[in-house]
């Protein structure tokens, strides 16, 4: 599994006409899901970025997380993470997990986000 994160004042994707999700102050985090990936590295992650202190506290330090600031995830699978450029100048993206996989495990990484580390998350 792997995950970039940023903070970001809002955040937003649009997918469809009629299917768009935004955030306010949070992060931003592109999941991808790669083969042989299982839960304990689902509850890895969700806890890691959950408890990322990137926040400025009271004296500008970066010392809070984007629980303690009341912020959002807005989490967004990108199989492109997982992309092998060593070979020629065509990636290969055979270390992704097929999206009949990748999908639920994004749901329950989700899902996990909200309810074992409590923060407000956006799919």
């Amino acid at each position: 599994m792997r995950s970039v994160v940023q903070r970001v004042e809002w955040a937003q994707v649009d997918v469809a006409p009629d299917y768009t999700r935004r955030i306010g102050p949070g992060l931003l985090a592109l999941v991808c899901v790669e083969a042989g990936d299982d839960e304990i590295k689902l509850d890895w992650m969700a806890r890691k970025i959950a408890g990322l202190r990137i926040f400025s506290d009271d004296d500008g330090k970066m010392n809070r997380s984007v629980i303690d600031i009341n912020g959002s995830i807005l989490v967004i699978s990108q199989f492109t993470l997982a992309a092998d450029i060593q070979k020629g100048f065509r990636p290969s993206f055979s270390n992704a997990a097929p999206p009949a996989i990748a999908e639920p495990f994004v749901n329950r990484f989700v899902e996990k986000l909200r309810t074992d580390c409590g923060a407000r998350c956006v799919e």
